[in-house]
This record gives structure tokens, sequence and C-alpha cells, in this order.
């Protein structure tokens, strides 16, 4: 089946785009993971010692005006990526599946009720330089939902045009020198007065070459993306 869909197609056709495209529940492997990294475009230390399963959930809201992805920023007062915006999710708990966790995570960051959370699969497997394997899951939020923000960890929830982080037209590479002389580099998608980068902006980049872009773009454009929840 050829896929037509475009971000700006009606909920229906990207709900088959998600279904053909996004990797099943069923193919999730935590050994067998075809994973990008923040490190593979960086001058970047590995970090020592296993990394920790993680997993965020990209919640695509089903608005009358289009679809829109639902994020966070994360609290000032944070020890770490404190202020950057980032996906509901987290570390996962023992025994837990990537859904699992990312639906737990998003009720306890935002108070998302996992009941208007249609999960339509998995994106590309992110690991980045802090230590974490991130599994993204993608799933469509029907309308009437009622978020509490855990004031702790989370400062505000906004959305964005689904379209628009998926024109890769908004993403800009940047460089970073660092002073113990690592450079990193990665993807920003700057939107009003805010900016999305780091593993955020990386695995919504990998969105957008699973879904839209053609297979063969997609190791020739992708610069990497900074480690952390950026």
């Amino acid at each position: 089946m050829s896929d037509t869909a475009t971000p700006f197609s009606s909920t229906d056709e990207l709900e088959g785009l998600l279904r053909r495209r996004l990797l099943p529940l069923s193919a999730y492997d935590p050994v067998e993971r075809r994973v990008h990294s923040d490190r593979t475009y960086s001058d970047w230390l590995t970090p020592s010692g296993p990394l920790h399963p993680a997993a965020v959930l990209a919640p695509l809201v089903e608005r009358e005006e289009g679809l829109t992805v639902l994020l966070t920023r994360r609290a000032d007062g944070l020890r770490r990526h404190s202020g950057q915006i980032a996906f509901p999710g987290g570390r996962a708990d023992p025994g837990e599946t990537p859904w699992d966790t990312a639906l737990r995570e998003a009720e306890e960051e935002v108070g998302l009720d996992r009941s208007f959370v249609r999960v339509m699969g998995l994106g590309d497997p992110f690991d980045t330089v802090t230590g974490y394997a991130i599994t993204p899951v993608v799933g469509l939020v029907r309308p009437g939902f009622t978020l509490t923000l855990q004031a702790v960890e989370v400062a505000e929830v906004f959305e964005v045009p689904f379209a628009f982080l998926m024109d890769p037209a908004n993403y800009e590479h940047r460089t970073r020198e660092f002073g113990d002389g690592h450079v990193r580099k990665f993807f920003a998608i700057p939107h009003g007065d805010r900016e999305i980068w780091g593993a955020t902006a990386g695995m919504l980049r990998m969105l957008y070459e699973r879904l839209f872009a053609e297979a063969d773009h997609v190791a020739e454009e992708a610069p990497g993306a900074a480690g952390g929840r950026g």
C-alpha cells in the first residue's frame, strides 16, 4: 500500500499511516534494538555502565484543526535538565514494557488519564549520553482530558502543531563545544519563544524520518541530538 498521507491529512488518514509505519508493540525487543543515539555524530564520551531502560509518551492530541503534540517544560528547580522541553516519560520500573512506563509516567507527571490514549506503536529507540535507553511510545489522545501537573517536575504543558514538527525545514543543526574539548551536534526546533532541542528534538526528527521521509535520506540528514531529556 502506498502512503499518501501528509502531516496535514485527516486524523483517520494519519492513524492509518501511524499503524503502518511505526514499530508494532510485538516488535519490541530490549536486546535487538536498532537505535539512534546522540553519540553518533558527536565527539562525546560513551556512558559508563549499562543503559537504564526508559520510555516517553509522544501524545498526538486529536484537535479539530489537526493533530498537536503535547510537550512539557521541566521545572526550573530540577537538578538535571531543568527548564528543558520534554515528552512525558522517565525511567522504567522493573518488569514494565515501554508502553506501561510511558502511560504511567504521563499520569504521574501531568495527570493524563491513560483511558484517553490509544497507543499506535513505537518510534525508533534513542540512547543518550546521560545513560538512558529511551523507547518513544506514540499515542493518539482524544480531547476532553484534564491535566494536573506534578509541580516538582513539570512547570507547564503546551501543544505544538504536529505538521510544524513534521516539517524538516523547522529543524536547525546546532554545534556546541564544552570546556573539556568535546563537541556536541544536535537538532533544535525554535517555536515561538520556546526551543525544543536535545533528545526530544532528536526523537521528533526520527519520527518524521519514519513517517514521511525517504529511507535513504535518514543517514544522510540526521546529525544526532544532544543528550538528556531536552
